[in-house]
Protein backbone atom coordinates (compact mmCIF):
# COMPACT_ATOMS: atom_id res chain seq x y z
CA UNK A 1 0.00 0.00 0.00
CA UNK A 2 1.39 3.81 -0.98
CA UNK A 3 0.33 7.25 0.98
CA UNK A 4 0.52 10.14 -0.67
CA UNK A 5 1.85 13.35 1.10
CA UNK A 6 2.40 16.84 0.81
CA UNK A 7 5.27 19.25 2.55
CA UNK A 8 5.36 20.91 5.76
CA UNK A 9 4.29 24.30 5.11
CA UNK A 10 7.02 27.32 6.40
CA UNK A 11 4.52 28.63 9.14
CA UNK A 12 3.94 25.24 10.89
CA UNK A 13 7.70 24.90 10.72
CA UNK A 14 8.56 27.99 12.26
CA UNK A 15 5.52 27.16 14.90
CA UNK A 16 7.33 24.18 15.66
CA UNK A 17 11.18 25.29 16.13
CA UNK A 18 9.96 28.51 18.40
CA UNK A 19 8.10 26.09 20.56
CA UNK A 20 11.08 24.05 20.83
CA UNK A 21 13.34 26.57 21.72
CA UNK A 22 10.84 27.81 24.02
CA UNK A 23 10.02 24.59 25.99
CA UNK A 24 13.76 23.72 26.04
CA UNK A 25 13.93 27.00 28.13
CA UNK A 26 10.80 25.81 30.42
CA UNK A 27 13.02 22.49 30.90
CA UNK A 28 16.11 23.92 31.66
CA UNK A 29 14.45 26.19 34.08
CA UNK A 30 12.55 23.39 35.59
CA UNK A 31 15.94 20.94 35.78
CA UNK A 32 18.62 23.03 35.96
CA UNK A 33 17.04 25.19 38.82
CA UNK A 34 14.18 22.63 40.50
CA UNK A 35 14.25 24.66 43.58
CA UNK A 36 14.18 28.17 42.96
CA UNK A 37 11.06 27.95 41.07
CA UNK A 38 9.87 31.16 42.79
CA UNK A 39 12.28 33.55 41.52
CA UNK A 40 12.58 31.27 37.86
CA UNK A 41 9.56 30.58 37.13
CA UNK A 42 5.78 30.64 36.45
CA UNK A 43 4.96 29.40 39.47
CA UNK A 44 6.49 27.92 42.67
CA UNK A 45 6.81 24.25 42.74
CA UNK A 46 7.68 22.95 46.32
CA UNK A 47 8.51 19.65 45.63
CA UNK A 48 11.65 19.74 43.29
CA UNK A 49 10.60 15.90 42.15
CA UNK A 50 7.97 17.93 40.77
CA UNK A 51 9.72 20.58 38.85
CA UNK A 52 12.68 17.91 37.68
CA UNK A 53 9.48 15.63 36.45
CA UNK A 54 8.14 18.40 34.42
CA UNK A 55 11.51 19.91 33.56
CA UNK A 56 12.22 16.12 31.98
CA UNK A 57 9.29 16.43 30.25
CA UNK A 58 9.42 19.38 28.65
CA UNK A 59 12.65 18.55 27.27
CA UNK A 60 11.73 15.40 25.61
CA UNK A 61 8.93 17.10 23.94
CA UNK A 62 11.70 19.76 22.44
CA UNK A 63 12.37 16.53 20.67
CA UNK A 64 9.20 16.03 19.34
CA UNK A 65 9.01 19.30 18.25
CA UNK A 66 12.21 19.08 16.41
CA UNK A 67 11.48 16.12 14.73
CA UNK A 68 7.88 17.63 13.35
CA UNK A 69 10.11 20.76 12.06
CA UNK A 70 12.70 18.69 9.91
CA UNK A 71 9.91 16.06 8.72
CA UNK A 72 9.77 16.25 4.41
CA UNK A 73 6.48 15.16 4.74
CA UNK A 74 3.43 16.17 6.70
CA UNK A 75 2.24 12.40 7.30
CA UNK A 76 5.55 12.21 9.56
CA UNK A 77 4.86 15.67 11.15
CA UNK A 78 1.21 15.62 12.45
CA UNK A 79 1.95 13.15 15.03
CA UNK A 80 4.11 16.10 16.43
CA UNK A 81 1.66 18.99 15.72
CA UNK A 82 -1.96 17.40 17.00
CA UNK A 83 0.47 16.30 20.65
CA UNK A 84 1.65 20.14 21.20
CA UNK A 85 -1.99 21.52 20.24
CA UNK A 86 -3.27 18.89 23.08
CA UNK A 87 -0.76 19.84 25.38
CA UNK A 88 -0.69 23.35 25.21
CA UNK A 89 -4.06 23.57 24.87
CA UNK A 90 -4.98 21.62 28.16
CA UNK A 91 -2.05 24.04 29.68
CA UNK A 92 -3.36 27.01 28.76
CA UNK A 93 -6.99 25.88 30.59
CA UNK A 94 -5.11 24.56 34.06
CA UNK A 95 -3.17 28.06 33.90
CA UNK A 96 -6.58 30.08 33.81
CA UNK A 97 -8.42 27.86 36.50
CA UNK A 98 -4.85 28.59 38.53
CA UNK A 99 -4.22 31.86 37.50
CA UNK A 100 -4.03 32.96 41.27
CA UNK A 101 -1.72 30.86 42.29
CA UNK A 102 1.35 32.52 39.24
CA UNK A 103 3.91 34.63 39.90
CA UNK A 104 1.89 37.93 38.72
CA UNK A 105 1.70 40.40 41.77
CA UNK A 106 3.92 43.13 42.63
CA UNK A 107 5.41 41.22 45.41
CA UNK A 108 6.79 38.52 43.19
CA UNK A 109 10.19 38.91 41.98
CA UNK A 110 10.94 40.86 38.49
CA UNK A 111 12.53 38.07 36.98
CA UNK A 112 9.41 35.72 38.36
CA UNK A 113 6.78 38.06 36.56
CA UNK A 114 8.85 38.15 33.47
CA UNK A 115 8.63 33.97 32.98
CA UNK A 116 4.98 34.55 33.93
CA UNK A 117 4.32 36.83 31.52
CA UNK A 118 5.87 35.04 28.75
CA UNK A 119 4.41 31.68 30.08
CA UNK A 120 0.83 33.35 29.68
CA UNK A 121 1.87 34.43 26.05
CA UNK A 122 2.82 31.51 24.90
CA UNK A 123 0.32 29.02 26.23
CA UNK A 124 -2.44 31.82 24.56
CA UNK A 125 -0.84 32.47 21.54
CA UNK A 126 0.24 28.38 20.29
CA UNK A 127 -2.91 27.17 20.09
CA UNK A 128 -4.37 29.56 18.19
CA UNK A 129 -1.11 30.04 15.72
CA UNK A 130 -1.40 26.37 15.14
CA UNK A 131 -5.14 26.24 14.49
CA UNK A 132 -4.15 28.69 11.82
CA UNK A 133 -1.47 26.95 10.24
CA UNK A 134 -3.01 23.74 10.36
CA UNK A 135 -6.34 25.38 8.20
CA UNK A 136 -3.19 26.51 6.16
CA UNK A 137 -1.49 23.17 6.14
CA UNK A 138 -4.97 21.30 5.23
CA UNK A 139 -5.32 23.16 2.18
CA UNK A 140 -1.68 22.09 1.22
CA UNK A 141 -1.02 20.19 -2.25
CA UNK A 142 2.36 20.85 -2.40
CA UNK A 143 3.54 16.90 -2.95
CA UNK A 144 6.54 16.38 -0.58
CA UNK A 145 9.60 14.64 -1.83
CA UNK A 146 9.04 10.61 -2.11
CA UNK A 147 5.02 11.62 -1.90
CA UNK A 148 4.38 7.72 -3.47
CA UNK A 149 5.68 6.23 -0.24
CA UNK A 150 4.96 2.80 0.67
CA UNK A 151 3.23 2.79 4.03
CA UNK A 152 4.55 0.15 6.55
CA UNK A 153 2.10 -1.27 9.52
CA UNK A 154 3.22 -1.52 12.32
CA UNK A 155 3.28 -4.97 14.40
CA UNK A 156 0.31 -6.21 16.27
CA UNK A 157 1.70 -6.35 19.24
CA UNK A 158 3.44 -3.25 19.12
CA UNK A 159 -0.12 -1.29 18.34
CA UNK A 160 -1.84 -3.29 21.23
CA UNK A 161 1.04 -1.91 23.79
CA UNK A 162 -0.03 1.36 22.49
CA UNK A 163 -3.38 1.25 22.64
CA UNK A 164 -2.73 0.21 26.10
CA UNK A 165 -0.33 2.74 26.83
CA UNK A 166 -2.77 5.50 25.54
CA UNK A 167 -5.77 4.10 27.79
CA UNK A 168 -3.51 4.33 30.70
CA UNK A 169 -1.88 7.56 29.90
CA UNK A 170 -5.04 9.05 29.14
CA UNK A 171 -7.44 7.73 32.25
CA UNK A 172 -4.44 8.93 34.62
CA UNK A 173 -4.07 12.50 32.87
CA UNK A 174 -7.48 13.04 33.16
CA UNK A 175 -8.47 12.03 36.76
CA UNK A 176 -5.62 14.21 37.52
CA UNK A 177 -6.88 17.52 35.54
CA UNK A 178 -10.36 16.60 36.71
CA UNK A 179 -9.69 15.39 40.47
CA UNK A 180 -6.44 16.59 41.24
CA UNK A 181 -7.28 16.14 45.04
CA UNK A 182 -8.03 12.60 44.71
CA UNK A 183 -6.10 11.75 42.44
CA UNK A 184 -3.08 12.84 43.73
CA UNK A 185 -3.00 10.25 46.69
CA UNK A 186 -2.49 7.65 43.66
CA UNK A 187 0.38 9.54 42.77
CA UNK A 188 3.94 8.47 43.88
CA UNK A 189 5.27 11.69 45.55
CA UNK A 190 3.09 14.68 46.82
CA UNK A 191 0.82 17.20 44.04
CA UNK A 192 -0.51 20.67 44.68
CA UNK A 193 -4.31 20.79 42.64
CA UNK A 194 -1.90 23.19 40.25
CA UNK A 195 1.24 20.41 39.79
CA UNK A 196 -1.29 17.82 39.49
CA UNK A 197 -3.10 19.41 36.53
CA UNK A 198 -0.30 20.36 35.09
CA UNK A 199 1.47 16.80 35.16
CA UNK A 200 -2.15 15.42 33.80
CA UNK A 201 -1.82 17.71 30.75
CA UNK A 202 1.43 15.68 30.11
CA UNK A 203 0.24 12.79 30.78
CA UNK A 204 -2.51 12.92 28.55
CA UNK A 205 -0.53 14.47 25.41
CA UNK A 206 1.28 11.68 25.91
CA UNK A 207 -1.49 9.07 25.89
CA UNK A 208 -2.98 11.41 22.72
CA UNK A 209 0.34 10.94 21.16
CA UNK A 210 0.32 7.23 21.58
CA UNK A 211 -3.15 6.79 20.47
CA UNK A 212 -2.54 8.97 17.11
CA UNK A 213 0.23 6.53 16.67
CA UNK A 214 -1.74 3.47 16.95
CA UNK A 215 -4.36 5.42 13.98
CA UNK A 216 -1.35 6.54 11.64
CA UNK A 217 0.00 2.91 11.45
CA UNK A 218 2.89 3.60 9.66
CA UNK A 219 6.66 2.61 11.00
CA UNK A 220 8.08 5.80 9.35
CA UNK A 221 5.68 8.36 10.52
CA UNK A 222 5.59 7.11 13.78
CA UNK A 223 9.70 7.69 14.58
CA UNK A 224 9.22 11.07 16.23
CA UNK A 225 6.92 9.46 18.78
CA UNK A 226 9.79 7.00 19.41
CA UNK A 227 12.45 9.14 19.69
CA UNK A 228 10.89 11.71 22.12
CA UNK A 229 9.66 8.37 24.38
CA UNK A 230 13.17 7.21 24.66
CA UNK A 231 14.24 10.81 25.37
CA UNK A 232 11.33 11.05 28.52
CA UNK A 233 12.95 7.51 30.11
CA UNK A 234 16.29 8.65 30.19
CA UNK A 235 15.46 12.34 31.28
CA UNK A 236 13.01 10.75 33.83
CA UNK A 237 15.09 8.14 34.67
CA UNK A 238 18.09 11.24 35.80
CA UNK A 239 14.99 13.34 37.96
CA UNK A 240 14.83 10.13 39.58
CA UNK A 241 17.97 9.68 40.16
CA UNK A 242 18.36 13.07 41.76
CA UNK A 243 15.19 13.60 44.12
CA UNK A 244 14.07 10.00 44.27
CA UNK A 245 14.03 10.12 47.83
CA UNK A 246 10.58 12.06 46.97
CA UNK A 247 8.57 9.16 46.10
CA UNK A 248 7.29 6.89 48.98
CA UNK A 249 9.28 3.41 47.51
CA UNK A 250 7.30 0.77 49.33
CA UNK A 251 3.66 2.07 48.21
CA UNK A 252 2.15 0.92 44.54
CA UNK A 253 2.17 4.06 43.42
CA UNK A 254 5.61 3.85 42.86
CA UNK A 255 5.59 0.57 41.40
CA UNK A 256 2.71 1.71 38.98
CA UNK A 257 4.98 4.89 38.18
CA UNK A 258 8.16 2.77 37.03
CA UNK A 259 6.19 0.41 35.04
CA UNK A 260 4.70 3.43 33.69
CA UNK A 261 8.20 4.44 32.43
CA UNK A 262 8.93 0.69 31.29
CA UNK A 263 6.01 0.61 28.79
CA UNK A 264 7.01 4.04 27.09
CA UNK A 265 10.45 2.64 27.53
CA UNK A 266 9.11 -0.53 25.54
CA UNK A 267 7.62 1.18 23.01
CA UNK A 268 9.70 3.59 22.27
CA UNK A 269 12.57 1.06 21.47
CA UNK A 270 10.21 -0.89 19.37
CA UNK A 271 9.40 1.58 17.35
CA UNK A 272 12.76 2.75 16.82
CA UNK A 273 13.87 -0.78 15.85
CA UNK A 274 11.41 -1.13 13.27
CA UNK A 275 12.49 2.00 11.75
CA UNK A 276 16.39 1.03 11.89
CA UNK A 277 15.50 -2.58 10.88
CA UNK A 278 14.03 -1.16 7.32
CA UNK A 279 14.42 2.23 6.62
CA UNK A 280 11.45 4.49 6.04
CA UNK A 281 8.91 4.08 3.59
CA UNK A 282 10.10 6.94 1.02
CA UNK A 283 13.72 4.80 0.99
CA UNK A 284 11.66 1.70 0.35
CA UNK A 285 9.87 2.81 -2.32
CA UNK A 286 12.91 4.40 -4.08
CA UNK A 287 15.21 1.18 -4.24
CA UNK A 288 11.89 -0.22 -5.66
CA UNK A 289 11.83 1.98 -8.47
CA UNK A 290 15.41 1.35 -9.05
CA UNK A 291 15.57 -2.17 -8.93
CA UNK A 292 12.13 -1.82 -11.44
CA UNK A 293 14.66 0.31 -13.90
CA UNK A 294 17.52 -1.95 -14.11
CA UNK A 295 15.24 -5.00 -15.38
Amino acid sequence: MTSRDVVVLAPMRVILVAAAVLVFLAGFQLTVFPERTADWFAWTIDVPMTAVFLGAAYWASAVLEVAGARSAGWGRARITVWTVLVFTTLTLVVTLVHLENFHLGPEQPTSARLVTWGWLAIYAGVPVAMMVALVLQARSRVPAPGHRSALRPLTTGLRVLLVVLAAVLGVGGLALLLAPTWAADGWPWPLTELTARAVGAWLVGLGWAAGHAFVIDDVARVQPLGMTGVAFVVLELVALARYGDALDWSGVPAVVFLLGLAGIAVVSAWILALGRRRGDGTVRAGDAAARGRTR
